[in-house]
């Protein structure tokens, strides 16, 4: 893939990954393997990119990725439910950090009602839970660029992941402001004394 653009977007996935210590799988039906040819063809991606499951067929969903065939029938290969369970089925085949899954109608055939040409699920599942899905309709603007821009999508959500949930910022805390600050308190006790009360204690009356 020679897309500068998606070269420069693999090259920064790779390195965030490299930082972060993260390994990849992909999952891949309407673009066939180009998201992973994407990583692999930067220079030393070995030490990311762990595998790619080409899934073309819904059995090769199945048996590839473990995609229950009911979850096929009920909702059809090109839907949410089915990328994200191609995404969490990688991620379980493979001993990787986070993986994406990628499944659509590139064309010029394969439309049906309420899925058009140009159709494409994403989705993005980490090791810790996370799960990221996205639905584009690029239209019919033919075959390669359907999965040209699949490809970029599928970076760009992985480097999302990548990063990380954002941690809540840690504000420091103001120090309490009053009109009329309180007086201090003098310490209960003293080095090494125990402290005196001012009177002495009226004696108790024995219980005898």
């Amino acid at each position: 893939m020679s897309d500068s653009a998606t070269r420069a977007l693999s090259r920064s996935l790779l390195d965030l990954c490299r930082m972060r210590k993260l390994k990849i799988a992909t999952a891949e039906s309407c673009t066939g393997g180009l998201v992973a040819a994407a990583l692999t063809e930067v220079p030393g991606s070995s030490d990311v990119v762990d595998r790619g499951f080409v899934t073309y067929s819904n059995e090769a969903k199945h048996t590839m990725i473990g995609v229950e065939k009911a979850k096929l029938d009920t909702f059809g290969a090109v839907s949410k439910e089915v990328a994200i369970a191609m995404a969490f089925g990688a991620l379980e085949h493979a001993d990787v950090d986070l993986a994406v899954a990628i499944t659509g109608i590139a064309g010029p055939g394969g439309a049906t009602r309420g899925k058009p040409v140009g159709l494409v699920h994403f989705a993005v599942a980490a090791r810790d839970g996370r799960i990221i899905h996205r639905e584009q309709r690029f239209g019919a603007i033919g075959r390669e660029n359907v999965r040209q821009k699949s490809v970029i999508e599928a970076l760009k959500m992985l480097t999302e992941m990548a990063r990380g949930p954002k941690t809540p910022v840690k504000r420091a805390r103001a120090a309490p402001h009053r009109l009329h600050p309180r007086a201090s308190r003098k310490p209960t006790r003293t080095s090494g004394k125990r402290r005196q009360t001012s009177r002495p204690s009226k004696p108790r009356a024995s219980d005898s």
